[in-house]
């Protein structure tokens, strides 16, 4: 690595030759073929285009939650698919955070106590994890709602709740796989502008898969599918 290149052009994650292919049972569907691209610090990607080119495939494999077929995936330089299972999922919930369009909490749970999994998750106490989860529930709007259940919250405070939970270690890279897209207008509009001020305030990657033209129009860089490939598309709606 040259010593003197800038930090923010420095690639922090790098995806090399990666394939990926499913079987429907008549035919062998190519998802991605010998893709390669890089992600550098604290820079926001959005994944567009159509549905059904593999979008969170890629972000998943990204995400390390489901392997590739063959290439590497390398987060400052570790090839992360040659940890074993158990590494990698420490690696995981340390590193990358992730939200959904569904937010998969726990509806049983409180909105602190479902900020808190992924620190108990990683070893620390219930003191340190509580206060670290009411820290970013706050600083996402929720502080009159620490101690309320799951079912009790609107939509947006459920969405605000996982993107809390995603964040409450701290994250290199946040992954969102269209977070907006059960969210009406206004509340949509409201993790739009959480998802920017975060980025910006934890110094973390953003990569969002989506179909919002609004929130897209966020990013800095927009990448699309093309027959396997990671395409950058330009401002002007040509592709690189």
């Amino acid at each position: 690595m040259d010593e003197n290149k800038p930090l923010a052009a420095t690639p922090f994650i790098a995806i090399c030759d990666l394939c990926k292919s499913f079987d429907n049972g008549s035919a062998r569907i190519e998802i991605l073929n010998n893709a390669n691209f890089e992600i550098v610090h604290n820079e926001t990607i959005a994944i567009v285009g159509a549905s059904g080119i593999g979008k969170s495939t890629f972000l998943h494999i990204l995400g390390t939650l489901d392997r590739p077929d063959s290439g590497n995936v390398l987060f400052e330089g570790q090839d992360v698919f040659k940890f074993d299972n158990s590494k990698l999922a420490g690696f995981r919930n340390e590193s990358i955070g992730f939200v959904f369009q569904f937010h998969y909490l726990l509806p049983e749970f409180s909105a602190l106590e479902n900020g808190m999994m992924p620190a108990l998750v990683k070893g620390m106490s219930k003191t340190v994890a509580s206060e670290a989860a009411e820290e970013i529930l706050v600083r996402v709007g929720l502080k009159e709602r620490l101690s309320h259940r799951v079912t009790d919250l609107s939509g947006g405070e459920q969405q605000r709740v996982a993107l809390a939970r995603a964040l409450v270690l701290k994250p290199k890279v946040l992954l969102a796989d269209e977070p907006t897209g059960n969210l009406d207008r206004k509340n949509s509009e409201q993790v739009h502008d959480l998802l920017m001020e975060l980025n910006t305030e934890f110094g973390m990657a953003l990569v969002v898969v989506t179909h919002s033209e609004e929130l897209a129009n966020f990013m800095s860089r927009r990448v699309t599918l093309t027959d396997g490939k990671l395409i950058e598309i330009k401002l002007d709606g040509e592709k690189k």
